[in-house]
């Protein structure tokens, strides 16, 4: 039985992740440190422009490896261990200089539903279901990330029963943005994707890192990030060609210049 995370370039400038971890694809340690190792090399590759994640065998991601929880809870050192990566590994996704869009194929429970967060768009199936699990099992999760995309009031009632949301509601939460019936699923976020590939590198950098940080700013804070990173923009190439493809009704082509 296979365990890894498989990545599938699409593109020269799109990435795909499939967690691929039978049965459910839990964040088991040798799972985790797939992920440290593909993190390295993604945050060190200056061509990646999108990145999707999802899951294989019709699950997006359980969280924890439970058989793995109960065989370390008598070493403490070895459950903080596990816990400190997983907020490291989840940190550096969020941190991730291009967009990322998580393709929800299934269940997305516990540390799944933290994954999911960390990126920047969540599409999903109908037959999705989310679950903030922290409190099913004597933890917390998602009590940072969560509230900020969906507020605080749905947030609460999600972390404090435990219990499941559908897509639908999921969908009217804000918590995704689309819903794709089966397999249309990875063709829309592919096709988003390539659509986000397109688009000036540099500029869509730049907006991650103020949309990142708008909730922790205020209004002179976010003014003055604003036009830092105009400022730069406005000397790069990408703008330069923009504007030269717009004057003769062309589409631009971007290098990340």
């Amino acid at each position: 039985m296979s365990s890894t995370i498989q990545r599938i370039n699409l593109s020269p400038h799109i990435v795909l992740l499939e967690i691929d971890n039978p049965p459910a694809n839990s964040l088991s340690k040798k799972i985790k440190e797939r992920f440290v190792s593909l993190l390295d090399n993604l945050e060190a590759d200056s061509d990646i422009r999108t990145l999707i994640i999802t899951g294989r065998g019709g699950k997006f991601c359980v969280g924890d490896d439970l058989k793995e929880a109960i065989a370390n809870i008598q070493d403490l050192r070895k459950v903080k261990q596990n816990l400190q990566q997983f907020g490291q590994i989840m940190d550096r996704i969020e941190a991730l200089p291009f967009p990322t869009i998580a393709a929800i194929n299934g269940w997305c429970i516990g540390g799944g539903l933290e994954l999911a967060l960390c990126c920047d768009i969540r599409v999903a199936v109908p037959s999705a279901q989310f679950i903030c699990a922290g409190v099913n099992i004597g933890l917390t999760a998602s009590g940072y990330r969560l509230p900020r995309i969906i507020g605080i009031a749905r947030a609460k009632q999600m972390l404090y029963t435990g219990l499941p949301i559908d897509a639908s509601k999921a969908l009217s939460y804000g918590l995704i943005t689309e819903i794709y019936e089966g397999t249309k699923l990875m063709q829309a976020a592919k096709n988003m994707a390539i659509t986000i590939a397109q688009k000036a590198p540099l500029s869509l950098q730049a907006t991650k890192r103020i949309v990142n940080c708008a909730f922790e700013t205020n209004a002179k804070q976010a003014q003055s990030l604003q036009e830092k990173e105009l400022l730069q923009l406005a000397h790069t190439e990408d703008y330069k060609n923009a504007l030269s493809a717009f004057a003769v009704k062309q589409k631009p082509i971007f290098n990340g210049k």
